[in-house]
């Protein structure tokens, strides 16, 4: 481990080639015709009652999350568009606060939202995140299905409970195995819950049976990998930057004693190969019955829009390579920030 630290820090690169992973993937990209009335309307919601300070809404305006949100539920009808909206753009706000808490703050930010999903009338919130999530799981449950509404809160839950672990593991430095670090993301993405805002979303109301098959299990798993691990790569440079090691590269760099690059290679490399995955399940999907099928193949292209537009949305958004996006799409090279002391 001492002698592998010594080969990264004793050639450090200035420059990353990241890997081409929207040429992999030609799902059709489609956005929603509600796209900016919806988007306008969330960040309202937002930033209403003082939330962030003036240079936090100029990050969630270039963040563009409306954006994400009508390429990923582009059939949506507009009320359910704007709860996707603002759930998103709260996940968002969540992930930032997260970020900077111990694990008792991340914990008791769980104990607040998750009751304010569990018991919507009776449960008292005594904080903004509280009220926020009140607020749209009140409009989610108007017309979300009993098994949407259960996956949604089972997968936040998790989501949750992930992101204490991550907290945890930050502050004593752990940085975890690749085979733990993948579980873990699946759970810490908050792509999970996404899910099962596309059931509600296309007002879908499929089984648990059909949910839990294998089949619909790998595939999500498969456009959840994706969709985590590219935003590995996309989201290294300001990780690296600030010290936070819950990231795929530094995870393949430790264990299997990779470069930078050689690292940014491999992740991509499991990132197309997700892709295909998705595509090889896509083609051998089980049939159940003419409205279940209908509704699955719904789904499933939910799963494959999230795949498609988080990809273009990541060079849209200034969250990851500032006003730099589109030349980072088109020539694929990223220059390293200095870490911050």
């Amino acid at each position: 481990m001492h002698s592998t630290t010594d080969k990264f820090s004793s050639s450090a690169p200035t420059k990353i080639i990241m890997p081409d992973l929207v040429s992999h993937c030609d799902f059709k990209l489609r956005i929603s015709r509600h796209h900016k009335q919806a988007a306008v309307a969330s960040e309202r919601w937002l930033f209403r009652g003082g939330n962030l300070n003036e240079d936090g809404r100029t990050a969630f305006r270039g963040l563009k999350a409306g954006l994400l949100t009508s390429m990923c539920y582009p059939d949506a009808a507009y009320p359910q568009l704007k709860v996707c909206c603002d759930y998103m753009n709260y996940l968002f706000h969540l992930d930032d606060i997260t970020d900077d808490m111990d694990n008792s703050g991340a914990r008791s930010v769980r104990d607040e939202v998750m009751g304010a999903l569990r018991y919507p009338e009776s449960f008292k919130v005594s904080a903004k995140v509280g009220r926020m999530t009140k607020d749209f799981w009140k409009r989610y449950i108007q017309t979300g299905s009993q098994g949407s509404q259960k996956r949604f809160i089972d997968t936040f839950d998790a989501f949750f409970a992930a992101v204490y672990q991550q907290a945890i593991d930050r502050k004593s430095g752990v940085v975890p195995d690749l085979e733990s670090y993948i579980v873990l993301r699946r759970d810490t993405s908050g792509c999970r819950p996404c899910h099962a805002l596309i059931e509600y979303a296309n007002n879908l109301d499929l089984p648990d049976y059909v949910m839990q098959h294998p089949t619909i299990r790998s595939m999500e798993d498969a456009s959840n990998d994706l969709v985590t691990w590219s935003n590995d790569i996309f989201s290294y440079n300001v990780e690296q930057a600030r010290g936070d090691t819950h990231n795929m590269i530094v995870v393949v760099m430790r264990e299997q004693g990779l470069s930078l690059q050689e690292a940014f290679d491999f992740v991509g490399m499991m990132c197309k190969q997700s892709i295909d995955r998705f595509i090889a399940d896509r083609d051998n999907l089980p049939s159940w019955s003419p409205e279940i099928d209908r509704q699955i193949a719904v789904y499933v292209d939910g799963l494959a829009n999230w795949i498609v537009g988080s990809l273009h949305w990541t060079f849209e958004s200034t969250r990851y390579f500032g006003n730099s996006g589109k030349d980072v799409k088109a020539n694929r090279v990223i220059t390293l920030l200095p870490r911050r002391a």
